[in-house]
């Protein structure tokens, strides 16, 4: 309540944050909690006996909410040689104009099981919302499928004290090959596909429990592919009658699938809250399925990596055109590439000043220009057809005919020369 009421109060802009401190004997924060972080730009922050002790708790509060130079080093991850970061650091999407949700059922088993789930219902519901808070950072497209026969490649192993079948973790790996090759999805998509995955297991392997890497049971009896989605197994009942007609009607509960792919999901995106102090009191961000100011981690993140493909792009299109001497660049080629540069400086400036939403945006547009500069197709037959291949290609079809040219104008030379040496006759 003291979260919703003192939001007129605050800087409401991206990027913002404002805490408060409330004194020490305050019963607005419950017992034994010394930071209250709200779900929009703000944290009630109890204070501490000793004005040093209360900085140290507004930085830490800071290192929460905020962009570190540690989130610095996540974001440019592709850019960092190897051993300098932790492995969670490439778990995140990179960076993208746009994003592509596929939604997948497996039934390998379709005369055993019937299985129905609403989930059109289901993405109105729960994706939506967070996709619209998205859409500052993304375009998002969603489709879903149902795919009949399709089993995941890696036979699991049967337990006869749970009477269940187990996939171990290392066999995890081996799960998602085959069943790409089914999904199409990612053929004919300009921008990255998450594939969110629901695997109904046929009935001569049910039920079916994936195992992490201890060997206990997962509490979701799911896992995720970093850059690439999830995948969540979905066990059914046994009939209680063996005698039970076949197929089994099954519906899904889509609240408990869509719970784990939301998990997982924001795990794509980097936005795993990591472990803080029992005194923290995180709030849960809702139905938006993430809070402001983890948004606009998410911005911050984005402009900065953006901002270092622009570099990048245009320091490889430099480098390849200094090498074509020949080449013509014509005038839009060059104002792609003015403008790019314009919009990098426009984005540094931004961000420099605090403005997160208006950088972001001169990011995307740098991103944008400089891959058009990059891809022109004015370019491109020239990037890629070099002198060396010219004369391969060239020199097969006029040496034949260069020879007895070059033979006629070495006889007529030495014809030429001989006619001088011979006397002239004199009457």
């Amino acid at each position: 309540e003291a979260d919703a009421a003192l939001r007129p109060l605050q800087d409401v802009s991206m990027g913002s944050l404002t805490m408060y401190v409330v004194p020490e004997t305050s019963s607005l924060l419950p017992q034994g909690t010394s930071v209250y972080v709200g779900k929009h730009r703000s944290a009630l922050v109890r204070a501490g006996g000793s004005l040093p002790a209360l900085h140290a708790r507004l930085r830490q509060v800071t290192q929460v909410m905020s962009f570190t130079a540690t989130s610095i080093a996540a974001a440019l991850s592709d850019r960092v040689p190897d051993g300098r970061l932790s492995p969670d650091a490439r778990r995140s999407l990179k960076s993208s104009l746009g994003y592509e949700i596929t939604f997948s059922l497996l039934n390998p088993d379709p005369k055993s099981h019937a299985v129905d789930w609403d989930i059109e219902g289901a993405v109105n519901r729960y994706v939506k919302p967070v996709l619209d808070k998205l859409s500052l950072v993304a375009n998002f497209s969603v489709d879903s499928q149902i795919l009949y026969y399709a089993i995941l490649g890696v036979t699991p192993r049967y337990d006869k004290e749970s009477s269940s079948f187990l996939l171990s973790a290392h066999s995890l790996p081996h799960v998602i090959n085959p069943v790409e090759a089914r999904l199409g999805s990612s053929a004919a998509s300009l921008y990255p596909v998450l594939n969110f995955l629901l695997y109904v297991p046929e009935r001569s392997h049910s039920p079916l429990y994936i195992q992490d890497k201890d060997g206990a049971p997962v509490s979701t009896n799911a896992f995720h592919s970093p850059r690439w989605g999830g995948i969540m197994v979905y066990n059914v009942e046994a009939p209680a009658s063996p005698q039970a007609s076949l197929p089994l009607h099954v519906d899904v509960d889509m609240a408990r699938v869509m719970e784990v792919f939301l998990a997982q999901l924001r795990l794509l995106f980097g936005l795993s809250r990591e472990e803080l102090p029992p005194e923290f009191l995180l709030e849960s961000p809702g139905n938006e399925g993430l809070a402001d100011w983890e948004l606009d981690h998410l911005l911050w993140a984005h402009t900065v990596e953006n901002i270092a493909t622009v570099s990048t792009t245009l320091t490889s299109l430099a480098q390849l055109l200094d090498k074509i001497g020949n080449i013509v660049i014509k005038d839009d080629v060059a104002s792609e590439v003015y403008r790019a540069v314009a919009s990098v400086q426009s984005a540094v400036a931004e961000l420099a000043m605090g403005h997160l939403h208006s950088a972001f945006q001169a990011s995307k547009e740098a991103v944008t220009s400089s891959e058009r500069a990059f891809f022109d197709p004015s370019l491109l037959h020239l990037l890629y057809f070099p002198d060396d291949q010219k004369f391969a290609i060239y020199i097969p079809l006029f040496l034949p005919m260069a020879v007895p040219i070059l033979l006629s104008l070495a006889k007529i030379v030495r014809e030429t020369r001989q006619r001088k040496k011979e006397p002239t006759k004199m009457d």
